[in-house]
């Protein structure tokens, strides 16, 4: 099995946003904000092939389905779906994808699912030939959004997805489509049902699995975050978020398993280290995946 990471859109969003109550001369060093007080941001997603057989993409990213007036508004940098160019570069088209697996349903995570915006057009579903996975909780959250965070939902998306005939809701350690081979953890921190997939590594000790990656979506969006205390102001329960990251993160290193980075504009791929205080931080952070063999 070979990995690729699979840049999209990028984005530019508030850094206070991003950064929750972190004061702005901290987080500043780490995402140095433009004028507008908006900070870098990547919409990466995992390629994985193949995984149980099959061509699997973990996310889409934020895509080119928006309008140009909203577009602007949420700080989308590119007007065509970089996401498909970047595929191909890979090798792959969208339709060589046959599992999609999404985290949640929040535009700039599944976004990507969508053809390009075209005026006068209606939302149109790519990836024609794949299974889509999503958790439970993430969608009842999509279907009956709350209040706080019905604009981060694409309103079309959950009934394509469900006239697609090829949905599959997962409410376990594994789904029926990917099997052992992915290994789902949830966070109810950042949205109901955040489901972090596990792509199970090569090695077991007292019959746990060692060595594979993990897709950490938004419980921690890049090395910033992996600090347990540092959270985002998108998060609905930021005290939740921050115990549900100390047991994930205590988890990977204690079973070596990679971190997968959605959000970070530098780093794709990094190892969890903790010092002699308990601090969490990266190592052997790598920009980019081409290829790269599970180890």
């Amino acid at each position: 099995m070979k990995l690729w990471s699979i840049l999209g859109n990028s984005q530019k969003l508030d850094g206070g946003a991003m950064f929750g109550n972190a004061p702005r001369a901290m987080w500043a060093k780490w995402s140095p904000p433009d004028e507008q007080n908006r900070i870098a941001l990547a919409c990466r997603a995992l390629l994985a092939s193949p995984l149980n057989g099959k061509t699997v993409l973990f996310e889409t990213g934020i895509g080119a389905f928006f309008a140009p007036a909203l577009r602007e508004r949420y700080g989308v940098v590119e007007d065509r779906h970089v996401l498909l160019e970047s595929l191909r570069t890979a090798g792959f088209e969208h339709e060589d994808v046959d599992v999609v697996v999404l985290s949640h349903l929040h535009f700039d995570h599944a976004g990507g699912l969508l053809a390009p915006w075209r005026d006068g057009k209606t939302p149109e579903l790519l990836f024609p030939n794949a299974t889509y996975l999503v958790s439970e909780s993430c969608w009842d959250r999509a279907t009956h959004p709350h209040p706080r965070d019905r604009a981060s939902f694409i309103p079309e998306l959950p009934r394509l997805l469900e006239e697609s005939g090829r949905l599959e809701i997962v409410d376990g350690v594994h789904s029926h489509t990917l099997g052992n081979a992915v290994r789902f953890h949830y966070s109810d921190g950042h949205t109901p049902g955040l489901m972090l997939a596990e792509i199970v590594g090569p090695e077991h000790v007292n019959g746990e699995p060692h060595g594979g990656v993990v897709f950490c979506a938004d419980l921690i969006p890049g090395r910033p975050w992996v600090h347990v205390p540092i959270t985002m102001g998108y998060d609905r329960n930021a005290e939740l978020l921050i115990d549900e990251k100390r047991e994930f993160l205590e988890d990977k290193l204690a079973r070596n398993v990679h971190l997968f980075f959605t959000h970070d504009p530098g780093c794709a791929l990094a190892q969890v280290t903790r010092d002699e205080k308990g601090k969490f931080g990266t190592t052997h952070e790598v920009e980019e995946l081409h290829a790269r063999a599970l180890a």
